[in-house]
């Protein structure tokens, strides 16, 4: 396969310098004609080094900030990904060598050009440094051991990448769309490399990238704040100031919205949507998502471990009465671990809250008066909301819950050391295959502590996913696209049955705009939100 790309450069205007002071501007003064300001959820992000990151916000950070060999045009994703930083590419007949062209005239936000040796160091950091994503790349055979004849700049301008066998190569190129397949600027991350970390303790807190876009400051649980980089070799973005601004409170969302103090408002409960009805100079934006509600259940926990336990569970969740109420219009139930729009998606709900039937599964396991149980959840609002819900219903059968909130990053945390009992949490996908959330939620191939394969949801609930990490491994290089399908579909009935794992709903997001912005979007279900296309 062979595409061609045609890049524009063009000289940015210098970024509004207008301070930030954290706090609201006055009330009904509409921001500045080249600044967007957005109320969100960041209190996920625990690094802005694109090879660690591994959250929704760095995943939004990084679409706007870094370049990825090839990419999705965030104008129009049904046209699949395309060129990026590589302007055309090769497959070979064997299907396992990749040879990617550079083109010319592309520089970092640091004046730095960027190359093919930056290429084959951001793929290789990628691997070496090991981090939560790393699977998504060595997933393809590539090791500290052979990085080194693997992943090659042949010369400043060809990237070549061999991988271990033959596989879809739409699976392949889909995983370069991933935010650690982020190009960094190997120049500058190495002038700040201390004790061998490829510049990692720098890159957490700074930039190093060729997008649109650049870091200005983070500060965590406030704001992050990026401004245009008049380095990118595309079409300058109108917007020459981002702020995103972590409020975690619909409500606040709302009212900062309707006083025109943000221009979008990302996390709106359906009753504030629903406010915003006739607010005035206020539109909302919908779009299905890839992201996943699930609860799942650590199978290093004696009573979790339980099939009829866990089959139990299943059917003490109220999906519709929280799709119907507190979810409506930001959640649709849904019960299969791909989302609606990939290859092989399911619609099959099998279950519904049926306490009785629960009841029945908890005595046939030994449990009649239930259990204790502890939920570890994040602070956000909807997340609480649902954990509520499943505290009560889960009550019915006996099933005393308690409710433990914290940061993303405290829940995380405990959720990649498994030191949890029952996780309730979101997923999204981190490329457009179904190989994205097949890996995570069906594949473990070592489910030892040591392992550490903490990009594997089932590695992190210790289910050794026996059986499904075999079929896995087999629809990945499966060529034939209708076989690979029902390959998924068999594979997601199967752990509807067998899982810890409760899949719930996938999201709708519902954002609310002030109705000035024009060319917002959101990415619909296979990617993250973009802002350079964003005019007022």
């Amino acid at each position: 396969m062979n595409f061609k790309k045609t890049l524009t450069a063009l000289a940015l205007t210098t970024a509004l310098a207008l301070p930030f002071a954290g706090t609201a501007m006055q009330a009904d003064a509409a921001t500045p004609p080249n600044m967007l300001v957005v109320a969100g959820q960041i209190d996920d992000l625990i690094s802005l080094d694109p090879q660690e990151m591994f959250e929704f916000s760095g995943t939004d950070y990084a679409n706007n900030v870094y370049q990825t060999l090839i990419s999705y045009d965030p104008k129009d994703f049904s046209k699949g990904y395309g060129p990026d930083i590589a302007e055309s590419w090769e497959v070979s007949e064997d299907g396992k060598t990749y040879t990617f062209k550079i083109a010319d005239g592309q520089k970092f936000a640091s004046g730095n050009p960027v190359t093919a040796k930056d290429v084959e160091f951001s793929l290789r950091r990628a691997v070496l440094l090991g981090k939560t994503p790393s699977f998504i790349v060595t997933q393809f055979g590539f090791t500290a051991d052979n990085v080194d004849s693997t992943l090659v700049a042949k010369d400043d301008s060809t990237f070549v990448m061999v991988t271990d066998k033959k596989y879809a190569p739409s699976f392949v190129l889909n995983c370069m769309t991933a935010a650690i397949a982020s190009i960094v600027d190997s120049a500058l991350v190495m002038e700040h490399e201390k004790d061998g970390d490829f510049g990692n303790e720098w890159l957490k807190t700074n930039s190093a990238g060729s997008g649109p876009y650049k870091l200005t400051s983070w500060k965590p649980n406030e704001a992050l704040t990026i401004e245009a980089n008049p380095e990118y070799s595309g079409d300058a973005p109108a917007m020459k100031r981002v702020i995103v601004r972590h409020i975690g409170e619909s409500a606040s969302q709302r009212l900062l919205l309707e006083k025109g103090d943000v221009d979008i408002a990302r996390n709106l409960s359906p009753e504030d949507v629903a406010g915003l009805g006739d607010a005035e100079g206020v539109e909302m934006q919908t779009d299905l998502r890839g992201r996943i509600m699930y609860i799942s259940m650590n199978q290093t926990d004696p009573i979790l471990s339980k099939p009829k336990v866990v089959e139990a569970i299943k059917y003490l969740i109220d999906y519709d009465g929280m799709a119907n109420s507190f979810l409506k219009g930001n959640y649709m139930v849904h019960q299969a671990f791909l989302p609606l729009s990939y290859l092989g998606e399911l619609k099959d709900k099998p279950f519904s809250l049926d306490v009785e039937k629960a009841k029945t599964l908890l005595a046939e396991a030994g449990y009649p008066d239930g259990f204790e149980v502890e939920f570890i959840v994040r602070t956000a609002q909807e997340r609480v909301e649902i954990a509520q819900s499943l505290q009560n219903t889960f009550s019915q059968a006996g099933i005393k819950v308690s409710i433990v909130q914290g940061t993303g990053k405290e829940t995380l945390g405990k959720y990649r050391a498994r030191t949890f009992q029952i996780y309730v949490g979101a997923w999204g996908p981190d490329y457009p295959d179904p190989h994205t959330n097949a890996d995570t939620f069906t594949s473990n191939p070592d489910n030892r502590l040591e392992a550490k394969l903490t990009g594997k949801l089932a590695w992190r609930n210790a289910w050794p996913a026996e059986g499904f990490t075999e079929r896995t491994a087999a629809a990945i290089v499966e060529s034939d696209t209708e076989t690979r399908r029902q390959m998924y579909v068999d594979l997601q009935k199967d752990f509807q049955k067998e899982a810890p794992f409760a899949i719930m709903f996938q999201m709708t997001e519902q954002n609310g705009i002030r109705d000035n912005i024009e060319g917002y979007s959101i990415g619909s279900a296979i990617s993250a939100v973009y802002y350079g296309n964003v005019t007022k």
